[in-house]
């Protein structure tokens, strides 16, 4: 099966490489053309323009930024729009509003191409080992021709129906993701400041019990990888997974990138818009999209740190309080209408 494969951040990379270890043929894209130089080593072939890409293989994928990425890919000079057609199909599995998933949908069948949105759930490493959730909808033909590759790129693959829903459920998924992460970080700082040791937070937090495999303790307490300890039981209320891969990092200030900051607060601020939208209101997904502005961090920090560097921010915060130095904005939706200002 040959592909089409446009944007070569983080996750583009790691998901064409997986398409070309399991033997597709893979032509990609991407803006810096020297991002294509490994996968090139590894068998891809290189399109120019995004057109080029679309006009050789009958499937493209794209995994791009946000709107405006990906609203540019298709309909700039040299656009997918210039080469889809009859017999062609166009799959962007970038997280986007449902809004842009439905103008570039409209855009591709007016051109007689088929269009499917395909956001992921998961990050750097779900997608280099394979293990995303794919939240799909729209053309239920080109979704089915498509079930090879989404069952290389991952674990589970959901069909949702009419477009915009895949785009709103991963806005969901990401909305109750980053609340969760801020609850988190909140909680380890607390710990930290009132005497407790965060480790052993995490600990009760995962509350795992070493069942069967003798290594499970070196994996867990000494090498802090709990999510390789496959027999391990969670036995506590709000053990995830999330908690698991994440709190070992947090834990030693390692904020490599795997899921960039400024991606989560852009998929924060979409899904407080679709709140807008239909009048439901969420105060803590607002208080989540404000603790974390990009003036706290410099820019080439927060463009780059990961999502888990929230706990970053939130020591901060809490510093800056102590100092009388903190002036706390406003918590509010993405048209401003909840406003609840902290009391310093």
């Amino acid at each position: 099966m040959e592909v089409g494969f446009l944007g070569l951040g983080i996750m583009g990379k790691a998901m064409a490489a997986n398409l070309l270890r399991h033997g597709f043929r893979v032509t990609v894209w991407n803006r810096t053309l020297s991002k294509c130089d490994e996968l090139v080593a590894m068998g891809a072939a290189v399109g120019d323009t995004p057109a080029s890409v679309v006009a050789k293989c009958k499937y493209t994928i794209a995994m791009l930024s946000d709107p405006s990425a990906a609203l540019s890919v298709v309909f700039d000079k040299d656009g997918v729009l210039e080469q889809i057609g009859e017999g062609k199909g166009y799959v962007d599995m970038s997280t986007v509003d449902a809004a842009t998933s439905c103008k570039i949908s409209e855009a591709v069948k007016q051109k007689g191409g088929a269009f499917v949105e395909a956001p992921v759930s998961g990050s750097k490493k779900p997608a280099e080992d394979g293990q995303l959730v794919i939240l799909a909808a729209g053309d239920k033909a080109l979704y089915d021709d498509m079930v090879p590759a989404f069952d290389v790129l991952g674990k589970k693959s959901f069909f949702l129906g009419e477009m915009g829903n895949g785009a709103k459920m991963k806005l969901v998924v990401n909305m109750i993701m980053g609340s969760m992460m801020n609850a988190f970080s909140e909680g380890l700082c607390l710990a930290d400041k009132s005497g407790l040791s965060p480790q052993t937070l995490l600990d009760v937090l995962v509350l795992c019990l070493v069942m069967q495999h003798p290594c499970c303790y070196f994996l867990y307490y000494q090498i802090k990888q709990p999510w390789l300890c496959f027999d391990l039981q969670d036995l506590g209320a709000i053990a995830n997974p999330m908690f698991k891969m994440k709190g070992p990092s947090m834990l030693q200030g390692s904020y490599n990138p795997a899921f960039p900051l400024k991606h989560q607060q852009k998929d924060m601020r979409l899904a407080l818009s679709l709140g807008d939208e239909n009048a439901v209101s969420m105060p803590v997904a607002a208080a989540s999209n404000e603790v974390c502005p990009s003036p706290l961090l410099p820019s080439k920090h927060y463009n780059k740190a990961n999502k888990h560097a929230t706990r970053h921010w939130i020591s901060g915060i809490q510093e800056s309080k102590k100092l009388g130095t903190w002036r706390p904005g406003f918590f509010c939706s993405a048209r401003g209408a909840e406003r609840h200002r902290w009391s310093g």
